[in-house]
Protein backbone atom coordinates (compact mmCIF):
# COMPACT_ATOMS: atom_id res chain seq x y z
CA UNK A 1 0.00 0.00 0.00
CA UNK A 2 1.61 3.38 -1.00
CA UNK A 3 1.22 6.26 0.98
CA UNK A 4 3.25 8.64 2.94
CA UNK A 5 6.77 7.55 4.50
CA UNK A 6 7.35 7.58 8.59
CA UNK A 7 10.01 10.04 9.44
CA UNK A 8 12.17 6.95 10.38
CA UNK A 9 11.89 5.97 6.80
CA UNK A 10 12.75 9.42 5.48
CA UNK A 11 15.70 9.80 7.55
CA UNK A 12 16.72 6.12 7.08
CA UNK A 13 16.17 6.36 2.87
CA UNK A 14 17.63 10.25 2.87
CA UNK A 15 20.85 10.66 0.80
CA UNK A 16 21.41 13.67 3.48
CA UNK A 17 20.02 14.72 6.61
CA UNK A 18 20.32 18.14 7.50
CA UNK A 19 20.08 19.02 11.41
CA UNK A 20 18.38 22.14 12.24
CA UNK A 21 18.68 22.84 16.11
CA UNK A 22 15.76 25.05 17.28
CA UNK A 23 16.80 25.06 21.01
CA UNK A 24 20.15 26.43 19.84
CA UNK A 25 18.69 29.04 17.86
CA UNK A 26 16.45 30.58 20.55
CA UNK A 27 19.50 30.18 22.66
CA UNK A 28 21.41 32.14 20.09
CA UNK A 29 18.58 34.71 20.24
CA UNK A 30 18.57 35.24 23.75
CA UNK A 31 22.36 35.41 24.08
CA UNK A 32 21.87 38.44 21.26
CA UNK A 33 19.02 40.06 23.60
CA UNK A 34 21.07 39.88 26.81
CA UNK A 35 24.33 41.22 25.33
CA UNK A 36 22.02 44.13 23.03
CA UNK A 37 19.53 45.07 25.93
CA UNK A 38 17.64 47.24 25.98
CA UNK A 39 17.10 47.34 22.49
CA UNK A 40 15.22 44.73 21.30
CA UNK A 41 16.12 42.06 18.98
CA UNK A 42 15.07 41.41 15.43
CA UNK A 43 14.98 38.06 13.46
CA UNK A 44 15.88 38.17 10.00
CA UNK A 45 14.99 35.61 8.42
CA UNK A 46 15.11 36.45 4.63
CA UNK A 47 15.94 33.97 1.92
CA UNK A 48 13.88 31.19 3.69
CA UNK A 49 15.71 31.85 7.07
CA UNK A 50 18.84 31.65 5.65
CA UNK A 51 18.02 28.13 3.65
CA UNK A 52 16.69 26.47 7.12
CA UNK A 53 12.92 27.40 6.44
CA UNK A 54 11.40 30.84 7.78
CA UNK A 55 8.06 29.02 8.47
CA UNK A 56 9.96 26.64 11.24
CA UNK A 57 12.33 29.13 12.11
CA UNK A 58 10.47 32.65 12.76
CA UNK A 59 7.86 30.73 14.79
CA UNK A 60 10.44 29.37 16.94
CA UNK A 61 11.90 32.74 17.75
CA UNK A 62 8.23 34.03 17.92
CA UNK A 63 7.54 31.57 20.92
CA UNK A 64 11.10 32.90 22.14
CA UNK A 65 9.54 36.51 22.54
CA UNK A 66 10.78 38.11 19.49
CA UNK A 67 8.16 40.28 17.65
CA UNK A 68 10.44 41.74 14.57
CA UNK A 69 11.08 39.73 11.47
CA UNK A 70 12.82 41.00 8.76
CA UNK A 71 12.73 39.81 5.35
CA UNK A 72 14.13 41.13 1.66
CA UNK A 73 11.00 40.66 -0.61
CA UNK A 74 6.91 41.63 -0.35
CA UNK A 75 6.14 37.61 -1.33
CA UNK A 76 8.83 36.30 1.51
CA UNK A 77 6.69 38.58 4.05
CA UNK A 78 2.79 37.70 2.40
CA UNK A 79 4.05 33.98 3.46
CA UNK A 80 5.04 34.79 6.42
CA UNK A 81 2.94 36.59 7.87
CA UNK A 82 0.03 33.85 8.48
CA UNK A 83 2.43 31.80 10.54
CA UNK A 84 3.64 34.09 13.41
CA UNK A 85 1.16 36.20 16.02
CA UNK A 86 -0.65 39.15 15.64
CA UNK A 87 1.39 40.85 17.83
CA UNK A 88 4.30 39.96 14.95
CA UNK A 89 5.53 43.01 12.86
CA UNK A 90 6.86 41.88 9.31
CA UNK A 91 9.38 44.20 7.39
CA UNK A 92 10.32 43.96 3.92
CA UNK A 93 14.09 45.09 3.84
CA UNK A 94 13.85 46.36 -0.30
CA UNK A 95 11.12 48.31 0.11
CA UNK A 96 8.07 47.95 -2.39
CA UNK A 97 7.84 47.94 -5.75
CA UNK A 98 5.76 50.31 -7.70
CA UNK A 99 1.77 49.00 -7.36
CA UNK A 100 2.61 46.93 -4.40
CA UNK A 101 1.51 49.31 -1.81
CA UNK A 102 -1.74 48.12 -1.39
CA UNK A 103 -1.08 44.46 -0.93
CA UNK A 104 1.37 45.51 1.59
CA UNK A 105 -0.93 47.66 3.75
CA UNK A 106 -3.77 45.34 3.73
CA UNK A 107 -1.65 42.65 4.71
CA UNK A 108 -0.46 45.05 7.90
CA UNK A 109 3.19 44.62 6.72
CA UNK A 110 5.51 47.44 7.32
CA UNK A 111 8.05 48.70 4.55
CA UNK A 112 11.47 49.77 4.87
CA UNK A 113 11.51 52.81 2.32
CA UNK A 114 14.98 53.12 0.50
CA UNK A 115 14.29 56.23 -2.06
CA UNK A 116 12.07 59.28 -2.03
CA UNK A 117 10.17 57.54 -4.94
CA UNK A 118 9.00 54.59 -2.43
CA UNK A 119 8.62 57.59 0.33
CA UNK A 120 6.05 59.37 -2.01
CA UNK A 121 4.48 55.94 -3.16
CA UNK A 122 3.62 55.02 0.78
CA UNK A 123 2.49 58.71 1.97
CA UNK A 124 -0.07 58.82 -1.12
CA UNK A 125 -1.90 55.54 -0.20
CA UNK A 126 -1.62 57.02 3.27
CA UNK A 127 -3.54 59.79 2.36
CA UNK A 128 -5.73 58.31 -0.13
CA UNK A 129 -6.56 55.63 2.44
CA UNK A 130 -7.12 58.37 5.18
CA UNK A 131 -4.63 56.18 7.53
CA UNK A 132 -1.41 56.70 9.46
CA UNK A 133 1.10 53.90 7.72
CA UNK A 134 3.94 52.65 9.05
CA UNK A 135 7.24 52.31 7.69
CA UNK A 136 10.74 52.26 8.45
CA UNK A 137 13.50 55.03 6.53
CA UNK A 138 16.60 53.63 5.64
CA UNK A 139 19.61 55.82 5.10
CA UNK A 140 22.92 54.99 3.33
CA UNK A 141 25.87 55.53 5.82
CA UNK A 142 28.62 54.25 3.27
CA UNK A 143 27.33 51.07 2.01
CA UNK A 144 26.48 52.40 -1.39
CA UNK A 145 23.69 49.93 -1.44
CA UNK A 146 20.21 50.53 -0.06
CA UNK A 147 18.62 53.82 1.33
CA UNK A 148 18.53 57.68 1.19
CA UNK A 149 21.45 59.49 -0.02
CA UNK A 150 23.14 61.99 2.57
CA UNK A 151 21.24 64.80 -0.12
CA UNK A 152 18.25 62.73 -0.44
CA UNK A 153 18.44 62.86 3.73
CA UNK A 154 18.70 66.36 3.51
CA UNK A 155 16.21 67.25 1.27
CA UNK A 156 13.44 65.15 3.53
CA UNK A 157 14.64 66.60 6.52
CA UNK A 158 13.90 70.30 4.57
CA UNK A 159 10.65 68.83 3.80
CA UNK A 160 8.72 66.68 6.35
CA UNK A 161 5.43 67.38 4.75
CA UNK A 162 6.65 64.89 2.28
CA UNK A 163 6.00 61.94 4.87
CA UNK A 164 2.47 63.14 5.33
CA UNK A 165 0.55 59.61 6.75
CA UNK A 166 3.47 57.57 6.74
CA UNK A 167 4.95 56.31 10.55
CA UNK A 168 8.09 56.48 10.80
CA UNK A 169 8.94 53.72 13.65
CA UNK A 170 12.74 53.65 13.16
CA UNK A 171 15.66 55.02 11.24
CA UNK A 172 17.74 52.43 9.76
CA UNK A 173 21.35 51.38 8.05
CA UNK A 174 23.09 48.81 7.85
CA UNK A 175 27.03 48.30 8.27
CA UNK A 176 29.36 47.05 5.37
CA UNK A 177 32.11 45.92 8.04
CA UNK A 178 30.90 45.00 11.18
CA UNK A 179 33.11 41.57 10.67
CA UNK A 180 36.17 43.73 11.15
CA UNK A 181 35.57 45.46 14.32
CA UNK A 182 38.98 47.43 13.71
CA UNK A 183 37.86 48.39 10.18
CA UNK A 184 36.99 52.21 10.48
CA UNK A 185 34.06 51.96 8.21
CA UNK A 186 32.24 51.53 11.50
CA UNK A 187 33.22 54.40 13.17
CA UNK A 188 32.43 56.76 9.66
CA UNK A 189 29.12 54.84 9.42
CA UNK A 190 28.72 55.36 12.79
CA UNK A 191 28.58 59.15 12.66
CA UNK A 192 27.02 59.19 9.26
CA UNK A 193 24.40 57.84 11.13
CA UNK A 194 24.08 59.95 14.51
CA UNK A 195 23.84 62.75 11.84
CA UNK A 196 20.96 61.22 10.24
CA UNK A 197 19.38 60.63 13.60
CA UNK A 198 20.22 64.98 14.67
CA UNK A 199 18.20 65.29 11.28
CA UNK A 200 15.03 63.57 12.36
CA UNK A 201 14.87 63.84 16.11
CA UNK A 202 12.80 61.78 18.30
CA UNK A 203 13.02 59.22 15.81
CA UNK A 204 14.46 55.14 17.50
CA UNK A 205 16.94 53.24 15.10
CA UNK A 206 17.73 50.06 13.86
CA UNK A 207 21.28 50.21 13.65
CA UNK A 208 23.20 47.00 14.45
CA UNK A 209 23.66 43.49 12.51
CA UNK A 210 24.86 40.47 13.91
CA UNK A 211 28.64 42.10 14.14
CA UNK A 212 27.37 45.14 14.86
CA UNK A 213 25.77 43.94 18.48
CA UNK A 214 29.45 43.13 19.46
CA UNK A 215 30.42 46.50 18.38
CA UNK A 216 29.21 47.92 21.73
CA UNK A 217 26.41 50.26 23.14
CA UNK A 218 26.43 52.99 20.46
CA UNK A 219 25.92 50.68 17.88
CA UNK A 220 22.86 49.06 19.15
CA UNK A 221 20.23 51.33 18.43
CA UNK A 222 16.31 50.30 19.63
CA UNK A 223 16.49 47.65 16.89
CA UNK A 224 19.30 45.66 16.51
CA UNK A 225 18.93 42.78 13.23
CA UNK A 226 21.36 39.91 13.50
CA UNK A 227 20.91 37.18 10.68
CA UNK A 228 23.79 34.97 10.41
CA UNK A 229 24.78 35.20 14.64
CA UNK A 230 21.25 33.27 15.24
CA UNK A 231 21.94 30.16 12.67
CA UNK A 232 25.24 29.87 14.76
CA UNK A 233 27.19 31.57 11.90
CA UNK A 234 30.55 33.05 13.34
CA UNK A 235 30.49 36.70 13.60
CA UNK A 236 34.51 37.74 13.06
CA UNK A 237 37.35 35.34 11.82
CA UNK A 238 40.15 34.75 13.91
CA UNK A 239 38.57 34.91 17.10
CA UNK A 240 36.48 32.14 18.87
CA UNK A 241 32.73 32.56 17.74
CA UNK A 242 30.74 32.75 21.06
CA UNK A 243 27.32 31.32 18.86
CA UNK A 244 25.98 28.32 19.23
CA UNK A 245 25.78 26.18 16.08
CA UNK A 246 22.47 24.97 14.58
CA UNK A 247 23.23 23.14 11.74
CA UNK A 248 24.18 19.69 10.97
CA UNK A 249 24.56 18.10 7.72
CA UNK A 250 25.36 14.17 7.27
CA UNK A 251 25.61 12.77 3.77
CA UNK A 252 25.37 9.15 3.02
CA UNK A 253 27.73 6.90 0.74
CA UNK A 254 26.36 5.74 -2.28
CA UNK A 255 29.49 3.34 -3.65
CA UNK A 256 33.26 2.40 -2.69
CA UNK A 257 36.07 0.99 -4.23
CA UNK A 258 39.38 0.42 -4.41
CA UNK A 259 41.81 1.72 -7.31
CA UNK A 260 45.11 1.79 -8.57
CA UNK A 261 47.83 4.00 -9.07
CA UNK A 262 47.52 6.47 -11.47
CA UNK A 263 43.21 5.76 -11.62
CA UNK A 264 41.73 8.85 -12.74
CA UNK A 265 39.03 10.52 -10.27
CA UNK A 266 36.06 12.70 -11.69
CA UNK A 267 35.53 15.20 -14.35
CA UNK A 268 38.33 16.16 -16.58
CA UNK A 269 40.43 13.68 -15.04
CA UNK A 270 42.29 16.61 -12.60
CA UNK A 271 42.97 14.52 -9.50
CA UNK A 272 45.27 11.41 -10.20
CA UNK A 273 45.93 8.58 -7.52
CA UNK A 274 49.49 8.40 -6.20
CA UNK A 275 48.93 5.03 -4.82
CA UNK A 276 46.06 2.20 -3.71
CA UNK A 277 43.60 4.49 -2.82
CA UNK A 278 39.99 3.49 -1.64
CA UNK A 279 37.14 5.76 -2.43
CA UNK A 280 33.55 6.45 -1.43
CA UNK A 281 31.05 8.38 -3.64
CA UNK A 282 28.68 10.47 -1.56
CA UNK A 283 25.06 11.39 -2.62
CA UNK A 284 25.82 15.33 -2.50
CA UNK A 285 27.06 17.74 -4.87
CA UNK A 286 26.63 21.45 -5.98
CA UNK A 287 23.17 21.32 -6.34
CA UNK A 288 22.96 20.61 -3.03
CA UNK A 289 25.47 23.52 -1.41
CA UNK A 290 28.74 21.73 -1.82
CA UNK A 291 30.57 23.82 -4.44
CA UNK A 292 32.49 23.18 -6.99
CA UNK A 293 35.68 25.49 -5.44
CA UNK A 294 35.70 22.37 -3.01
CA UNK A 295 37.70 19.95 -5.77
CA UNK A 296 40.29 18.86 -4.35
CA UNK A 297 40.33 21.00 -1.33
CA UNK A 298 37.12 20.33 0.90
CA UNK A 299 36.56 17.31 2.86
CA UNK A 300 34.05 14.99 4.97
CA UNK A 301 34.78 13.61 8.40
CA UNK A 302 34.02 10.29 9.88
CA UNK A 303 35.21 11.09 13.78
CA UNK A 304 37.73 12.87 14.44
CA UNK A 305 39.00 11.47 10.25
CA UNK A 306 39.56 13.33 7.74
CA UNK A 307 38.34 12.35 4.10
CA UNK A 308 39.42 14.39 1.63
CA UNK A 309 37.31 15.31 -1.19
CA UNK A 310 39.37 13.90 -4.76
CA UNK A 311 38.67 15.57 -7.82
CA UNK A 312 36.14 17.58 -9.06
CA UNK A 313 32.56 18.03 -7.11
CA UNK A 314 29.75 17.09 -9.40
CA UNK A 315 25.87 18.37 -9.58
CA UNK A 316 24.83 15.25 -7.49
CA UNK A 317 27.86 13.37 -5.97
CA UNK A 318 31.66 14.04 -5.02
CA UNK A 319 34.36 11.39 -4.39
CA UNK A 320 36.29 11.07 -0.70
CA UNK A 321 39.51 9.31 -0.54
CA UNK A 322 39.19 7.29 2.68
CA UNK A 323 42.10 5.92 2.52
CA UNK A 324 42.70 6.79 6.46
CA UNK A 325 39.73 4.64 7.46
CA UNK A 326 40.18 0.59 8.14
CA UNK A 327 38.86 -1.50 4.79
CA UNK A 328 35.19 -1.80 5.34
CA UNK A 329 34.74 1.00 7.63
CA UNK A 330 32.36 2.80 5.19
CA UNK A 331 30.01 0.94 2.73
CA UNK A 332 26.17 2.20 1.05
CA UNK A 333 24.06 3.71 3.64
CA UNK A 334 26.85 5.39 5.67
CA UNK A 335 26.83 8.94 6.77
CA UNK A 336 29.70 11.13 6.94
CA UNK A 337 30.20 14.76 8.21
CA UNK A 338 30.10 17.76 6.34
CA UNK A 339 28.90 20.21 8.94
CA UNK A 340 29.28 19.13 12.49
CA UNK A 341 31.29 18.98 15.61
CA UNK A 342 34.39 18.22 13.15
CA UNK A 343 33.69 20.90 10.52
CA UNK A 344 32.39 24.13 11.36
CA UNK A 345 30.27 25.72 8.67
CA UNK A 346 33.18 28.41 8.57
CA UNK A 347 35.43 25.87 7.82
CA UNK A 348 33.87 24.30 4.85
CA UNK A 349 32.85 27.91 3.27
CA UNK A 350 36.83 29.00 3.73
CA UNK A 351 37.96 25.52 2.32
CA UNK A 352 35.51 26.31 -0.82
CA UNK A 353 36.81 30.09 -1.05
CA UNK A 354 33.58 31.88 0.16
CA UNK A 355 31.52 32.58 3.04
CA UNK A 356 28.90 30.48 5.51
CA UNK A 357 26.18 32.83 4.51
CA UNK A 358 26.84 30.92 0.64
CA UNK A 359 27.14 27.85 2.08
CA UNK A 360 23.61 28.13 4.34
CA UNK A 361 21.60 29.27 1.72
CA UNK A 362 22.39 27.00 -1.13
CA UNK A 363 22.00 23.44 0.93
CA UNK A 364 18.78 23.28 -1.40
CA UNK A 365 15.77 21.01 -0.89
CA UNK A 366 17.14 17.44 -1.37
CA UNK A 367 18.38 16.59 1.91
CA UNK A 368 15.93 15.23 4.74
CA UNK A 369 15.28 17.98 7.33
CA UNK A 370 15.02 16.94 10.90
CA UNK A 371 14.09 19.88 13.43
CA UNK A 372 14.93 19.66 16.71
Amino acid sequence: MFGEISERQATDTAPGILTIDLGALVANYRALQQRAAPARVAGVVKADAYGLGALRVAPALHAAGCRDFFVVQLSEALALKPALGADARVYVLSGLQPGAERACAEAGIVPVLNSLDQIDDWSRLARTQGAELPALLQFDTGMSRFGLSPEEAEALAADPARLAGVRVLYLMSHLACADEPGHAQNADQLAAMQRVAAAFPGVALSFANSGGIFLGNDYHGALARPGIALYGGALTGGTANPMTPVVRLDVRVIQTRTVPAGARVGYGATHVTAGETRLATIAAGYADGLPRSLSDRGAAYLGDVRLPIAGRVSMDSLTLDVTALPPGTLRGGSLVELIGPHQTLEALAADAGTISYEILTGLGTRYHRVYR
